[in-house]
């Protein structure tokens, strides 16, 4: 007479894999870092298992048990969502620093237009001049934000809960004048002498909105998921 297998909980009738999908769920912040911070759970919870079988359990009891002991999704977002939330305003910090060439270089592209442009060049390079002021200066204070609260200086003091906000919303404000940059130079395509240029300018203008955009818009949920009571 054969011996009978262990069970093998699979799918939803998993308890491990319940509650990592669970934590999948409630977790806001950068896909790179959520996924570490899932893989060491399912890891950590797959070991719980090994031993309480080792002992004698079930394989459906040890999961049950491993995941009880593991702590409940409301403790453990409410321990590691902070630790998202920070990566994604360093993130988003980032991605606005990296686009300021971008924005540099339309504006570079619309002066070197040669003095025969018509009003659309004048009014564009205007409208540029201001918008690469507000995206410097969002992005400055991004850096130096990044750099005081959560870089080196945050291993010696608590991180502000208002930091990732700070950072989400003047991210937000630099993809919006992205935004503007991006209309103007379409309209300055449509009615210049060199739409080609001015064109090539808007793809520059349109790719770092979306960038900065998207980053932003993460960036706000993780902080609202960090402030939320749990």
């Amino acid at each position: 007479m054969s011996e009978a297998g262990p069970e093998i909980p699979t799918g939803d009738t998993d308890p491990v894999e319940r509650h990592v999908a669970a934590l999948d769920a409630a977790l806001e912040g950068p896909a790179r870092v959520k996924a570490r911070l899932l893989a060491e759970a399912r890891d950590d919870l797959a070991e719980a298992v090994a031993e309480r079988t080792r002992a004698g359990s079930t394989r459906h009891s040890a999961a049950e048990g491993a995941v009880a002991e593991f702590g409940t999704t409301e403790e453990v977002v409410g321990a590691w969502q902070h630790e998202l939330t920070i990566s994604q305003a360093r993130h988003t910090a980032g991605a606005v620093a990296i686009t300021i060439p971008f924005v540099m270089a339309c504006w570079y592209l619309v002066q070197q237009a040669g003095p025969a442009a018509v009003w659309p060049l004048q009014w564009s390079a205007r409208m540029l001049a201001v918008n690469l002021a507000g995206v410097s200066g969002a992005a400055a204070l991004l850096a130096a934000v990044a750099l005081a609260a959560t870089g080196t200086l945050a291993r010696r003091l608590p991180t502000p809960d208002e930091v990732p906000l700070i950072i989400a919303w003047a991210a937000t404000i630099a993809s919006l004048a992205m935004a503007v940059t991006t209309l103007t130079l379409a309209v300055a395509a449509a009615l210049g002498t060199d739409w080609v240029l001015f064109a090539f300018a808007g793809v520059l203008a349109a790719t770092s909105h979306a960038l900065v955009a998207g980053s932003a818009r993460v960036c706000r949920r993780c902080a609202r998921a960090t402030a939320a009571p749990r």
